[in-house]
């Protein structure tokens, strides 16, 4: 009986041990798998944030050319680290980035831009979340490469910076030009 009094603490440990190294080969926050992966975008579309911009839906997205999409709020903390990256990236050659605007209200959202700048040709707002609950939108940043079919081909959770979009973005951009 003495024995088994060591043995509950040694075999606690084993299994805290185990879940511990369980944890260690799990992938990293910013690897959330999407089901949209390879599948067409949701066929919703996004009504404009005000009237200095226009919508996209299925239809803009399927246009033949590739599309970053960038998931932002007002609230967004990291989307304003992100800002910079993004306009750089909007100036690149035939670069093409979409906003969507996620559960946010119109007149923050354009303050934000204001403050931030604004390197989006089309901006969506979804205030009530329910388009983004189709995409799977875990929370902002977010950021999708979707292909000229409107095929989504790729899904950054966090924000970009520099090193995201040299290794992770522009090689998902490259390869949704060859898919479409």
């Amino acid at each position: 009986m003495k024995r088994l009094i060591y043995a509950i603490p040694a075999l606690g440990f084993v299994l805290l041990a185990f879940f511990l190294f369980k944890s260690l080969i799990l992938p990293a926050p910013d690897i959330l798998p999407s089901p949209l992966i390879d599948k067409p975008a949701p066929p919703r579309t996004l009504p404009a944030l005000d009237t200095q911009t226009q919508g996209f839906g299925p239809r803009e997205l399927a246009s033949g050319k590739v599309v970053v999409v960038n998931v932002f709020s007002s609230t967004c903390v990291p989307c304003r680290l992100e800002a910079p990256v993004l306009d750089r990236l909007a100036t690149l050659p035939g670069m093409t980035i979409y906003g969507f605007v996620w559960e946010d209200k119109p007149q923050s959202a354009r303050k934000f831009l204001d403050d931030v700048g604004n390197p989006f040709s089309r901006i969506g707002l979804d205030m009530d979340g329910s388009i983004g609950r189709e995409w799977g939108i875990y929370g902002w940043p977010e950021t999708y490469v979707v292909d000229g079919r409107g095929i989504v081909r790729f899904k950054y959770v966090g924000a970009l910076t520099d090193q995201v979009v040299a290794r992770q973005l522009m090689p998902a951009i490259e390869k949704a030009k060859l898919a479409s």
